[in-house]
C-alpha cells in the first residue's frame, strides 16, 4: 500500500480557474521545488514571514493552527521542511476513507478530486494510482492537478492516467492540469519556472490551462511573453490572470485591476474565492 505525505485533506469549493465554484476534495501534498518568496514583496525582495512563524513553532500543534501570511507563498507549511512534522505520512486506503467521510452523504456526486501542494507532481506520482484505484474512488469522474508546470510525468504514471481516463465513462477531459506558471513576481528564476515542453506533455494526457498570479501591468506583459513561449511548443489551452493576495487586504488591493487587465488582454480572469468567502483559512 502506497503512502503520501499529506499537508491537508479537505472539502471545499474550487476557488480558482476553470472549475471555480465546483465542490471538490483537495489533497494537499507536502513538498515543492519552489518557495515563491517574492509574492507581495517589492521587486527583488523576499518574504521572511514563514521564518517568523517558525520562531513560535512550539505554539502550534496542528497545521490548522498556523497563522496566515500576507507575503510569500500562502501555503508555506506544505513545503517548508521546518513544518513537515505537521504533515503525516498516510496510506492510500486511509486517504480514500477520509475522503469519503468528507463528502456529503459519504458518496461521490458532482465533486472533483484535486491534487495540490506544494507541488503534487514532485515526489508522489508513483503513489497516486493506488489511491485512485481504491474502491471508494471508482465513482470519481474528474481530477485536477494544481501544478507549477515544471515536473514531467513519469512514464508509468502517464500510462496509468491515459488508462484511467478511458474507464467508467471518463474521457480525456476528465483530467485537468491547472498550471500556475511562476512569473518573476514569485521570486523564482524563469529558467527554473518556465518549462514549455512539460506543458505540452500534460496536453497529451488531459486538458491543460495556464493561470498566472499577477500584481501589475508589468506582470501581465511578462505573462504575454511567457505564453508565447508555451504557444510555440504547442500549448493551445486557455490563459487566466489571477490577483496576488492570500489575505483580504492584499487581495482587494488588486483584484479589480487584474480583472480589467485580463479583459484588455483578452485573457480570462480567475478569482480566488477562498479569500473573500473563507478568508483563505487552512482547509478552504
Amino acid at each position: 500500500m502506497s503512502k503520501i505525505k499529506v499537508a491537508e485533506l479537505f472539502y471545499s469549493i474550487q476557488g480558482e480557474g476553470r472549475y471555480m465554484g465546483v465542490p471538490s476534495v483537495f489533497l494537499r501534498t507536502f513538498g515543492c521545488n519552489f518557495t515563491c518568496a517574492g509574492f507581495g514583496m517589492p521587486k527583488g525582495e523576499r518574504s521572511t514571514q514563514n521564518d517568523l512563524v517558525h520562531r513560535d513553532i512550539d505554539k502550534f500543534k496542528t497545521y490548522n493552527e498556523l497563522p496566515l501570511v500576507d507575503t510569500g507563498c500562502d501555503s508555506y507549511a506544505s513545503w517548508d521542511p521546518r513544518f513537515k512534522h505537521l504533515s503525516p505520512l498516510l496510506q492510500s486506503d486511509v486517504i480514500a476513507e477520509r475522503t469519503m467521510a468528507l463528502l456529503p452523504n459519504n458518496r461521490w456526486q458532482d465533486e472533483h478530486f484535486i491534487f495540490t501542494g506544494g507541488e503534487p507532481l514532485l515526489g508522489w506520482q508513483k503513489s497516486y494510482p493506488d489511491l485512485l484505484e481504491h474502491e471508494h474512488m471508482q465513482p470519481l469522474k474528474e481530477i485536477t492537478f494544481e501544478t507549477n508546470g515544471t515536473q514531467s510525468l513519469h512514464k508509468d504514471f502517464k500510462d496509468y492516467l491515459i488508462k484511467w481516463s478511458n474507464k467508467n465513462g471518463r474521457t480525456r477531459e476528465s483530467i485537468t492540469f491547472s498550471v500556475s506558471a511562476k512569473l518573476s513576481v514569485s521570486g523564482e528564476k524563469r529558467e527554473d519556472a518556465i518549462k514549455p515542453d512539460v506543458i505540452a506533455e500534460y496536453q497529451s494526457v488531459g486538458h491543460a490551462y495556464l493561470k498566472y498570479v499577477v500584481a501589475n501591468i508589468d506582470d501581465v506583459h511578462e505573462a504575454v511573453e511567457v505564453t508565447d513561449m508555451y504557444r510555440k511548443k504547442g500549448f493551445n489551452g486557455s490563459v487566466y490572470l489571477m490577483p496576488v493576495g492570500g489575505v483580504e487586504n492584499v487581495y482587494y488591493m488588486n483584484n479589480r485591476a487584474v480583472a480589467q487587465m485580463a479583459m484588455k488582454m483578452g485573457y480570462r480572469y480567475s478569482d480566488r474565492l477562498q479569500v473573500p468567502l473563507f478568508k483563505n483559512a487552512w482547509g478552504t
